[in-house]
């Protein structure tokens, strides 16, 4: 612990009293803080990994069913199909906070007249595999965004909370004690600094007591005479 270069004053101390329980009050609410952001970053972590799960599983899917309609069906003929799509998707991106952090939303819309558009071409020489995969595809999308939703709040939180643990730690074991250290010597000063006061105000008590006595011997020995 290192004390705070500082005249030992009664203001001084003051101002270090106040600060001290400043600091006590903002260790105690970044801390509840920290804890509130690990409870949240924990549940977004429990939800990213079951989405990362149906991610993967629809995704391999996917890469499967669309080797199979490769097999199947000649390149040209595959490059063809998927040339010109019907539907079209809109992504929208909005933010909400979460314990002062703000983690981003995603939100897409399509545009087309029906489920059927998700397939740009005539089901006459194309493969049943292509429409699984394209199905497929679709069905990934949503999983997709909110994987990536999960994924970039999970950075955004963990950034936080490794700042807020920076913090609660200089309170905790740099400010606290600190000034902790630097009250004790404040007031272990003025205690040593008014024992010294009351040793000469006593001093100068039996200083003026004894000359008052010599005083007083003195006209006593007068009166005598």
């Amino acid at each position: 612990m290192a004390r705070l270069n500082v005249n030992p004053t009664r203001m001084v101390l003051t101002n270090l009293k106040r600060r001290l329980r400043t600091a006590r009050r903002g260790h105690k609410l970044l801390k509840d803080k920290r804890d509130e952001l690990m409870k949240k970053f924990l549940d977004i972590v429990r939800e990213n990994r079951k989405e990362r799960e149906i991610v993967e599983k629809l995704l391999m899917d996917v890469h499967s069913r669309f080797i199979l309609a490769r097999a199947l069906m000649s390149s040209e003929m595959l490059e063809e199909a998927l040339m010109f799509p019907k539907q079209k998707v809109s992504l929208k991106t909005s933010t909400r906070n979460i314990m002062s952090v703000d983690v981003p939303v995603l939100e897409f819309t399509t545009e087309g007249s029906g489920e059927e558009d998700i397939f740009p071409y005539g089901f006459a020489n194309t493969s049943g595999e292509l429409d699984g995969a394209i199905q497929a595809l679709s069905e990934a999308l949503p999983h997709m965004l909110r994987l990536a939703e999960l994924e970039k709040s999970a950075q955004l939180l963990a950034d936080e909370i490794e700042k807020t643990r920076r913090r609660v730690n200089a309170l905790e074991y740099v400010l606290i004690p600190n000034l902790e250290e630097t009250i004790k010597y404040i007031v272990m000063k003025l205690d040593e600094n008014e024992r010294g006061n009351l040793t000469r105000l006593m001093k100068v008590k039996d200083m003026m007591l004894e000359q008052a006595r010599q005083q007083r011997l003195q006209r006593d020995g007068l009166l005598q005479e």
